[in-house]
C-alpha cells in the first residue's frame, strides 16, 4: 500500500469511521486506518470529511489516528492458486493468517492472496507480431489435475476495441505470478504483463455478449433436474428456516453438479458449520475425477463472528472469482450460504452510518444490492469468443421460516427459480426437503429442448402430467382429510397411492447411499417413465374392476418402490425388465376382471 496520508480519525462507531481533514482520496478507495494499518474502504464523501467502513475489528482505533490511501478500490487478485484455496471475505488466504498468528486473526495482518513464491508450468500461446486484444489468452499453466488455467489479457489493458502486438513472450519455464512473461506494443507504448493481475470487486466483468440461457445445470438431484431445472448461467434462492436443509442441498449440488468451478461462500454462517465444511470439502471426491473436490473448487469463510464489514464485501469478492474463471471459458457456480446474513450486514452498517431505514430495519437500497448480486449471473460470450456462465445458487435463512419478509421477498424477485424447503418435510426425514407445492422454476421452456433431446422426446410431457397428478393429490388430500380415505372410489385413491410412490420413490433422496445419492439423466427420465406407467397400467386396470389391494400386493410396486436404492446408474437395462414385468403383471390382472 501506498504511504499516503488523506485524512484523520474523528470519530469511530465499531466498524464505520468517520474520517475528517480529507485531502486526496476518492469514492470506494481502498485505505488503511491507524499505525496497525486495518484494511478498510471509503464509502462516504462529503466536503473533507468521510466514512470508511473497515473489514478488521476497529477496537483500540482513537480519534487522530492517520488514515492511508492506496488509490485504487477494494480488489482481488487474479491468477493461478485460487482453485483449492480457503479466503476470508476480502481474499486474506486463512492458512496463511493461521501460520503468521495462530489459530486468531491478529488485527492489519496482511498476506498476498495468491503466493509469490511458488512456480508455476507456463505454455505460451502466442508468438512475437501477433496482434491481441483485451481478453485474449496468451498462455496456459496446469493449475490442477482438472483447471487449465488461461492466463487472459486483463479486460482494462487496452482501450476498448483498441488492439496490441506481441513484443515478448517468455518461452516454456516455470514462473511466479508476478514474473513479467509478455511484452505488448501499443503504438509508442510498450504494456508488461504478468500471470496475475487484480481487478476490483464491486464492478462486473466485461464480456462481448449475454447468450440465451439452453443447457441445464445437472446436479444430480431429481427433484431438481426434473421438476425445478436450474439453466447454466440462471439464478435460483434457496430459502428455508433453521433446519430445513439450506447447507446440506448446496453442498450436495456443489459435490454433483457439471459445473467446472465451484465457489462456495460461507456468509456470515455459525463458525461451527463453516468448519464442517472445511473440514469436509478436501475429503470429498469428485465423482468425475476421482480426486479431491478441492481441485475444483474456492471455499470463501466469513462467519458469524468474523467482522461485519467483510461478510457486506465476502459476496462480491466470490462473485469476481467467478467471472475470472467465466471469461477463461468454464462454467462456474456459485454457492452463497446465506444471503440473509449478508442482508444483516447491510442493516447493521446501514444503521452505524445512521441512514434512513426501510422494512424492518433495511437499508432502503437492499433491492438494488440484491439485484447487482444476481444480475452478475449468466451464460456469457467472452471477449475472446469462449462461451462461460456464472450461476448463482443463493439460500436464504428467513426468520422463522416466513417468506414474506424483506430478503427472501425482494430475493424472488430477481431470481427466476425457487427452491422453497418445507419444515414438515424436514420434521419427517424427507430430503432434499425441497417443496413441490412452493418451488417453481422459469427455466423449464428454456432447457425442454436439452432434455427432450436426452429423454427421447418425454421430458416435458412427463414432468407436466406427474406435476398434475401432485396437485390433483392436493386436492383430494384436503377432502380425505374430512371424510376419510374410504370415501374415495379407488381411481381416486389410486392418485393419492401414485404420488406417494412418487414422493418416496423418486423425489426423496439419500445423500449417504452410494446408489442413490445421485442419479445421472438417463436413470432419472427412466425412474419417472416407470412411475408413469405404472399410473397408466394401473388406471387402466382399475377402470376393468381391479381393486387396489390387489395392485398393491404386486412384487413389481415394491421393485419400483426399492429401484432408488437397487438400481445403480449404470444399471439402465433394469428399468425395462420391471417396466416389461409391470405392464405384464397389470395387464393380466385387468384381463381376469374383464373376463
Amino acid at each position: 500500500m501506498q504511504d499516503r496520508i488523506v485524512g484523520q480519525v474523528q470519530r469511530v462507531n465499531g466498524p464505520v469511521i468517520t474520517v475528517k481533514g480529507i485531502t486526496d482520496a476518492m469514492m470506494m478507495e481502498l485505505v488503511s486506518v491507524g499505525e496497525q494499518r486495518l484494511v478498510g474502504e471509503l464509502v462516504k464523501l462529503s466536503g473533507t470529511r468521510a466514512i470508511v467502513q473497515v473489514y478488521e475489528d476497529a477496537t483500540g482505533i482513537a480519534p487522530g489516528d492517520n488514515v492511508y490511501g492506496t488509490g485504487m478500490p477494494l480488489s482481488v487478485e487474479l491468477g493461478p492458486g485460487i482453485i483449492g484455496t480457503i479466503y476470508d471475505g476480502i481474499q486474506r488466504p486463512l492458512e496463511e493468517l493461521r501460520l503468521a498468528g495462530g489459530d486468531f486473526i491478529n488485527r492489519g495482518i496482511q498476506r498476498p492472496s495468491l503466493n509469490r513464491n511458488k512456480k508455476w508450468s507456463f505454455h505460451p500461446l502466442v508468438a512475437v507480431g501477433d496482434t491481441v486484444f483485451n481478453g485474449v489468452t496468451i498462455g496456459t499453466v496446469v493449475e490442477t489435475e482438472r483447471v487449465l488455467h488461461n492466463i487472459i489479457i486483463p479486460p482494462t489493458t487496452l482501450p476498448k476495441g483498441q488492439s496490441a502486438q506481441i513484443a515478448e513472450i517468455v518461452t516454456d519455464g516455470d514462473y511466479t505470478v508476478d514474473d513479467t512473461i509478455c511484452k505488448i506494443k501499443t503504438g509508442e507504448n510498450i504494456i508488461e504483463l504478468s500471470m496475475m493481475h487484480r481487478w476490483p470487486i464491486r464492478i462486473p466483468r466485461p464480456v462481448k455478449d449475454r447468450k440465451p440461457l439452453r443447457l441445464p445445470l445437472i446436479t444430480g438431484q431429481r427433484v431438481i433436474d426434473m421438476l425445478f431445472p436450474l439453466a447454466k448461467g440462471g439464478t435460483v434462492a434457496i430459502p428455508g428456516g433453521f433446519g430445513t436443509g439450506k447447507t446440506m442441498t448446496q453442498h450436495a449440488i456443489a459435490r454433483w453438479c457439471d459445473a467446472d468451478i465451484i465457489v462456495y461462500i460461507g456468509c456470515g454462517e455459525r463458525g461451527n458449520e463453516m468448519t464442517d465444511v472445511l473440514r469436509e470439502f478436501p475429503k470429498l471426491i469428485d465423482p468425475r475425477t476421482g480426486r479431491s473436490l478441492m481441485e475444483r473448487t474456492v471455499l470463501i469463510a466469513n462467519t458469524s463472528n468474523m467482522p461485519v464489514s467483510a461478510r457486506e464485501a465476502s459476496i462480491y469478492t466470490g462473485i469476481t472469482l467467478a467471472e475470472y474463471y467465466r471469461d477463461q471459458g468454464f462454467h462456474v457456480a456459485i454457492m452463497a450460504d446465506s444471503t440473509s446474513r449478508w442482508a444483516e450486514a447491510l442493516r447493521e452498517l446501514s444503521g452505524r452510518m445512521e441512514e434512513m431505514p426501510a422494512e424492518e430495519g433495511f437499508p432502503a437500497y437492499l433491492p438494488t444490492r440484491i439485484a447487482e448480486f444476481y444480475e452478475r449471473a449468466g451464460y456469457m460470450e467472452t471477449l475472446n469468443g469462449k462461451k462461460g456462465s456464472v450461476s448463482v445458487i443463493g439460500a436464504v435463512s428467513p426468520p422463522g421460516g416466513d417468506f414474506s419478509e424483506p430478503v427472501t421477498q425482494h430475493t424472488r424477485r430477481f431470481v427466476r427459480c425457487f427452491w422453497g424447503l418445507d419444515r414438515s418435510l424436514a420434521s419427517a426425514r424427507h430430503y432434499p426437503a425441497i417443496s413441490w407445492l412452493e418451488s417453481y422454476s422459469e427455466y423449464v421452456d428454456d432447457v425442454s429442448a436439452w432434455w427432450d433431446e436426452h429423454s427421447e422426446g418425454s421430458w416435458k410431457e412427463n414432468r407436466t402430467k406427474i406435476m398434475d397428478l401432485l396437485q390433483r393429490e392436493v386436492r383430494l388430500q384436503q377432502i380425505v382429510k374430512l371424510v376419510g380415505p374410504d370415501a374415495l372410489p379407488d381411481s381416486q385413491n389410486f392418485i393419492l397411492e401414485v404420488c406417494t410412490l412418487f414422493k418416496t420413490a423418486f423425489l426423496q433422496q439419500n445423500a449417504f447411499d452410494e446408489i442413490d445419492r445421485y442419479s445421472t439423466v438417463e436413470k432419472q427420465v427412466r425412474m419417472l417413465q416407470l412411475i408413469l406407467s405404472y399410473w397408466d397400467f394401473g388406471s387402466e386396470a382399475i377402470k376393468k374392476g381391479v381393486t387396489m389391494v390387489k395392485i398393491r400386493r404386486l412384487k413389481v410396486v415394491q421393485d419400483i418402490a426399492r429401484m432408488r436404492f437397487n438400481i445403480d446408474n449404470d444399471n439402465i437395462a433394469e428399468f425395462d425388465r420391471i417396466a416389461l414385468r409391470l405392464e405384464r403383471s397389470l395387464t393380466q390382472l385387468g384381463g381376469i376382471y374383464e373376463d
